[in-house]
């Protein structure tokens, strides 16, 4: 779904995106093209669901909270369960897993509390219990990966991070969804928000130095471009061994995701979580034991699938 101009319009752009007035005009000169194409191509390419946004991607619990809940649903009820969970604004990842617990989201809100409200809403309306599994270490986090080559910058997590200021939290806010794809996108926030252009490309950049944002970019859709072999694959590794084992495999160039995440005994025994992602599921499968073999044999591991993709969107922190 991408021909030549929209590959460089968007694989080079996932990360890097300028912090400058007039930011489409660099994107623009990389694809041999006027900005007014560029931002054409770009709308549409969003309007087709290829790309979600360009924008910032925040890390996991540095300017909100964010938590990853999976549940079993009976086959028969999994269609209108996921529904009800994807119209929850809160609501950032709902897929289908092949799995007994087949139902797995990412519920983001401003703090901890509003993110166990819209959990509880959805346990209660579907009559259902949730398992909470909460971030506890991340290892590789980082999807931005080459459309090409699969590679993708392995980058330290900072080991804390600022608290928001009000500004700051008005702009999550206002970006969150992405920039809107104007000549000037910056301007038009900063509009929005009465504050200067120079005071918005200012504060993100300043959250993109200490590692609130992870980057700045297009959010690709990966489904959309032929990667539906994803894996999630989980491992029940003694908890002394994971801090050292999980940065080794966050290094491996087939994966993508990297983790670790709070037990849910006696029903979840797992906490090293990693995902590979693939065009076709025999070469997923290779990739699934050849890591097995090489960082965690011996250890209790299941292999879930992503079957549907009921909801993909940007984080709501506030």
């Amino acid at each position: 779904m991408l021909d030549a101009t929209d590959f460089l319009l968007v694989n080079p752009w996932q990360r890097g995106f300028p912090l400058t007035p007039r930011p489409f005009e660099e994107l623009a000169r990389s694809a041999s093209v006027s900005e007014e194409e560029a931002l054409s191509r770009l709308a549409r390419l969003r309007e087709q669901g290829v790309i979600d946004r360009i924008g910032p991607v925040f890390r996991p619990n540095s300017v909100g909270a964010s938590l990853l809940a999976a549940m079993a649903v009976a086959p028969e009820r999994l269609a209108a369960v996921a529904a009800f969970a994807s119209e929850q604004p809160g609501i950032n990842h709902n897929y289908e897993r092949e799995h007994r617990y087949n139902l797995w989201f990412v519920v983001t809100g401003g703090n901890q509390a509003e993110v166990e409200r819209t959990l509880s809403c959805i346990e209660q309306a579907s009559d259902l219990e949730a398992l909470r599994l909460p971030l506890v270490e991340e290892f590789h986090v980082d999807l931005g990966f080459d459309l090409g080559t699969r590679v993708a910058p392995r980058a330290g997590r900072p080991p804390e991070f600022p608290e928001l200021s009000a500004e700051e939290r008005r702009l999550v806010a206002a970006v969150g969804a992405g920039l809107p794809l104007v000549p000037a996108p910056y301007q038009r926030v900063a509009l929005d928000l009465g504050l200067s252009q120079a005071e918005v490309i200012a504060h993100l950049a300043k959250m993109l130095g200490d590692g609130r944002i992870r980057r700045i970019g297009a959010v690709v859709r990966h489904r959309r471009l032929g990667y539906e072999a994803n894996a999630m694959v989980v491992w029940d590794v003694p908890d002394e061994r994971v801090a050292a084992l999980g940065p080794e495999l966050a290094r491996d160039p087939a994966v993508t995701l990297c983790y670790r995440r709070a037990r849910s005994a006696p029903e979840w025994p797992y906490n090293l979580y990693c995902m590979v992602h693939g065009r076709r599921r025999s070469r997923a499968l290779y990739d699934v034991k050849r890591i097995t073999g090489l960082y965690a044999p011996g250890f209790p591991r299941a292999v879930l699938f992503s079957n549907r993709c009921f909801a993909q969107r940007a984080a709501r922190y506030g």
